[in-house]
Parts: C-alpha cells; structure tokens; sequence
C-alpha cells in the first residue's frame, strides 16, 4: 500500500505564519492544493489539474505528474475558493504574495486588483473593496519570460547546466491575507544601535501608539509615540554566539495589534592595533567564517520543503561552527530569516542577478587573467535596455525595505562577478543612503571599480593561491573551496559533474579541507583577511560541491571535522586586536 504524503493527509505546507516581525491575530495561509493549468498562446488548456502551493509546477512537491516547461508565450493559471469570515474583512484587508516567478496578474471575484513583475520579492494589494463574506474566488495568471527577456533570474537558465539551473515558474512563496482597521499600523522599521544600546522604531502611523518590550516573560518597557521611537536600556547585544532576541507589541488606539522582535547589533569597519582593516560586530574585529548558500533543493527547488527542513540545515550550518551564510542571489521567505535571527547566523545578502545572457569569456575567463572593465559601459555586461536596468533599481528597493528588520543581515551585495553589473558605485550610494547600519560588498567577486568606489575588497579565488592583496579596504573572500565529490546515487546527473577540484574518496576530501582551511587560510587572517565564505552548502544539480547532497540525505563532511576545524580559525579570529 502506497503511504500518503503529510501533504495528502490534509497539512498545509508552509502553514506557518509568513512574516515573524509583523503578526496579527487574524490572518489565513492560503497555501494547499489550487486548481492549475497552463494556457498556451492559442488558448490551448494542458496541464489540467491541481497542483500544490506553494511548489512551482516544476517540482517534485508540486504535484504535477510529469515534467513540466513553460515555455515563451504560455501562461500558468491558478484558482481556488476561499472562505472568509467577519474577522477577515475589517477595514483593510491585504492578500499578499510572497514570491511570484516572473510576472502575474491578480483577480478576487472575477475583478483585477494588483499585478507584480520580479520573481523574487514579495508585494501585497487590498481587496476589501472586493472581498465579501463567505465564499471567494481567487485566481492568479502568471507568466515568465525571466530567463528570455534579460530580467531578473537568479541562476535559472533555459540552457542549464554547470553553475546554472533549471527554471521554473508561477507561485513559489507563501500566499497568505491579513486583516486589519482603517487606523492600522502600517509598515515601520527597525534601527538598532550596540554603542548607545538602543533601538528606534518608526513610521508606524501618524496617530498614537502603545509598545510593549519583553525580555522573555519579563516587560522592561512600555511607551506611548507616534512617529517613532528611541528605546534605551541595558539590552544584550546579538550575535552569533549569544542570539539574543527581544519581543515587542504594538498597539493602537483603534485595537490594531502586530507582534515582533529585535536583535541590538551593529556591524561596521575598524582599524586594528597593527593598522589592518577589519569588519567588525558590536563594535569589535569580528571574522565571518560562512559558507555560500544556493537555497535550491532537489524536490522543491527554490523552496525548501517545510519550514522544519530549513531549521535543521541552519543549525547543522551552526553546529559545524560556521557563524555567515552568503544568501546566494537568492530572497527566502522571512521565515528563513527569522531563524538565522534566532539561531544566531550572520547572513550576507545578494540582491538578483540580471541582464542578457553571459558570455564565458567577460564573466570568468578575462577577469582571472586580470582585465578590468568599467561597469558604465552597459553593452559589456550585456545591461543596455533601460527598462532591464530600472527593473533591477525597483527590485533593489523592494528588497531593502523588506529585508530591512532582520537582525541577521549584515553586507548587501548588489552585484556578483559582473552578471549584469552596471553602475556599481552609484548604486553602492544609493544602498548606503536606504541603509547606513550595514557593510556594502559592491561588487563581489571581480570588476571591481576602485577603492574609492566600494567599501570592500572582494576576492573570489579558486584555482589560484589564497592571498590577502595589498588594499585599503577590508579585504574578504567571499567566495573560495568549491571541493567536489560524486556521491553515487545522490546525484541530479550520473553522466554530468560540476565543481573546482574533484576527489572520489571522503578521506581524501576532508584531508585537503583540513589543509584549504589551515594550512592556506588561517594564515591570512592575521595579516588582514576579514571573512571567508566557503563553496557550498549543498550540491545543486550537476554542481557537486556541496558539503551535503543535493536530496540532502549525505553530509559529506563530519559535523566534528568540520567544525574542529572553524573552532581553530575561531582561535585565531579572537587574538585581533
């Protein structure tokens, strides 16, 4: 007898409340099964059936029966009934999406009421002007040209294979709706400061509001503002190695009531004792000691299967003594977010790649031989449509502002090794203008554009010796290792491999990580590195260099192993001064 999946047994797959930092009471997860096809260009229906949000139809968790493509000109087409009760229809009422892949458009009860292009970043619209008691309709037409059409894409290619991986498409985060009064908090943000030990939260409104901090069970504060507030006490700082977290509420008059959290942190940049530059947390010279993380998985792809899947890789990630994740062009859910807050992980942010299609040559081969280019020049980097360029200006703004609150996060990057890189130092200003709290790495990996430019020194190095350049600058390898081993059986292609440097035998793996990490590396901490970010969390597809498969049934690396050997460059870290 066939055993039923837990989602066929009636769960609903991330039913978990979406956004950790911004709870109300009355909310509903419309993620589960919603009724699917795809229309071709001549009105054609395939694909009739149901489907599992929030899976695209390309996965494993979908639903879908056979291998499913979305070709140019096709549109996907979603509809379910949902049932809405009086709680659900206050004043405003927001249906949001937290990820579409390309382009959609939105209908409640058969009327359009929002639309949304960028397949990475979530956005919301009201539909109480539409929204009734009981039962609803909700249907979403998508369409993607993402891979075809130079936007935004991340590493999904129609031509995959190596570094790039197969597409996909349609509703891939969380759909969910909240409701709330008129007189409503709306979005605020969250600005720690260690020095001062303090924290400002403003722009919820401009009518007045209760908050509540908690430390734990105990309340240590409770004011009343209106646009913003400064709240000083004796807070512990956050870190990695304590992940301290308070609680708050606030409150309006109205009876509006959302539920959050913040870290006290600040990261910065120093010079220490022997005059190198050094990054810093909470003040001091810290090391970011992380691993690169692609964020795909073998039966969701680009969305983890539960959220009890995404905890245990950041804690296994913690429990071999990493302390940074790179987030590689690629935005979670802020679930994700939330439990690198809570477990204590510092995440390095990439924004998403776009542009037209790469040529080898200009993104790999003339940077390791030493040329340089200037970013202005729209044509090299394959960003010359103008429209192409202020999508990724809009997309950079949604990302900003949605990401801004997590504790978490620490360097933005906007660009990495010259996919689409256009602009660099002006957009480098424009990241610090929205954010002053955190570390830019402008230009991660090569063209870079000038000390003068760009906050960091940033090194990708894979074949040649692991050095610390001469530089103003922190100087960080974000990017390094690679080290690959087929394991057979767990693999995406028994015929294809990717990686930097292959071994067949784990003895022989670990053996030469031990030497990467410090015989090469832990050398150049002393003499200025300020971070190191290993290639990679797991194998995505034909690239198998991950330190777990890409089903993620093999860690090919002993958490001990492992983490001995961070616990060495740990020791080194702490005699910066």
């Amino acid at each position: 007898m066939k055993l039923k999946t837990a989602y066929e047994t009636g769960a609903i797959p991330h039913g978990e409340h979406p956004r950790p930092q911004a709870c109300r009471k009355d909310w509903r997860c419309f993620n589960g099964y919603w009724d699917f096809y795809k229309l071709g260009e001549n009105g054609e229906r395939s694909f009739e059936g149901k489907i599992l949000v929030p899976f695209s139809p390309e996965t494993l968790n979908s639903g879908i029966p056979e291998r499913f493509q979305l070709k140019s000109g096709e549109k996907l087409v979603y509809t379910r009934k949902i049932d809405l009760t009086e709680n659900l229809l206050q004043g405003v009422t927001l249906l949001h999406f937290d990820a579409v892949d390309e382009e959609c458009e939105v209908f409640f009860n058969g009327e359009k009421v929002g639309g949304h292009k960028g397949g990475f970043t979530a956005f919301s619209m009201d539909v109480a002007c539409v929204a009734k008691l009981g039962e609803n309709t909700l249907t979403v037409v998508c369409k993607d040209e993402g891979t075809r059409n130079g936007g935004a894409r991340g590493k999904q290619s129609d031509r995959r294979g190596g570094i790039w991986y197969t597409p996909q498409s349609g509703i891939w985060q969380t759909v969910w709706l909240e409701s709330m009064p008129c007189e409503h908090i709306g979005n605020f943000t969250i600005t720690p400061n260690a020095e001062k030990k303090c924290v400002k939260i403003s722009s919820v409104g401009d009518f007045q509001t209760e908050i509540t901090v908690f430390d734990g069970d105990k309340e240590i504060i409770r004011e009343k503002f209106t646009d913003e507030i400064v709240l000083c006490y004796d807070f512990e700082l956050w870190s990695p190695e304590n992940p301290k977290l308070y609680d708050f509420v606030l409150k309006n008059e109205a009876g509006d009531e959302v539920r959050s959290y913040f870290g006290v942190r600040s990261f910065g940049k120093t010079r220490d004792k022997k005059g190198k530059m050094r990054l810093t947390l909470n003040g001091k010279p810290y090391f970011f000691n992380g691993v690169l993380d692609q964020g795909y998985w073998s039966d969701g792809m680009l969305t983890y299967p539960s959220d009890e899947a995404a905890i245990d890789e950041l804690a296994l990630l913690k429990n071999m003594g990493f302390n940074t994740v790179r987030k590689h062009i690629k935005i979670e859910p802020m679930r994700w977010y939330y439990h690198c807050d809570r477990i204590g992980l510092v995440v390095w942010q990439d924004f998403i790649n776009g542009g037209g299609e790469y040529a080898f040559a200009k993104v790999a081969l003339l940077p390791f031989l030493g040329f340089k280019h200037k970013d202005s020049d729209y044509r090299y980097f394959m960003r010359e449509p103008a429209e192409n360029r202020a999508e990724f200006m809009d997309m950079a703004e949604e990302i900003l502002s949605l990401l801004y609150n997590c504790t978490c996060i620490g360097v933005w990057v906007p660009f990495n090794e010259g996919w689409g890189q256009f602009d660099s130092a002006r957009i480098t200003e424009y990241v610090r203008e929205k954010d002053q709290s955190r570390i830019i790495d402008s230009v991660s990996g090569w063209y870079d554009q000038g000390k003068d430019k760009t906050e960091l020194k940033s090194l990708h190095t894979y074949y040649t010796p692991l050095r610390v350049p001469k530089d103003p600058r922190p100087v960080v390898l974000s990017e390094f290792g690679g080290y690959s081993m087929k394991i057979d059986g767990h693999v995406f292609d028994e015929t294809k491999e990717f990686g930097y440097k292959k071994f067949r035998d784990k003895d022989k793996l670990i053996e030469a990580l031990e030497k990467l990490y410090i015989k090469k590396l832990l050398p150049l901490i002393k003499k200025g590195l300020c971070a190191c970010i290993y290639t990679q969390v797991s194998d995505v597809e034909e690239e198998i260099n991950g330190l777990r498969t890409y089903d993620r049934k093999v860690l090919k690396i002993p958490v001990e192993k492992m983490s001995a050997i961070n616990a060495k460059l740990k020791t080194e870290a702490d005699k910066i001064e």
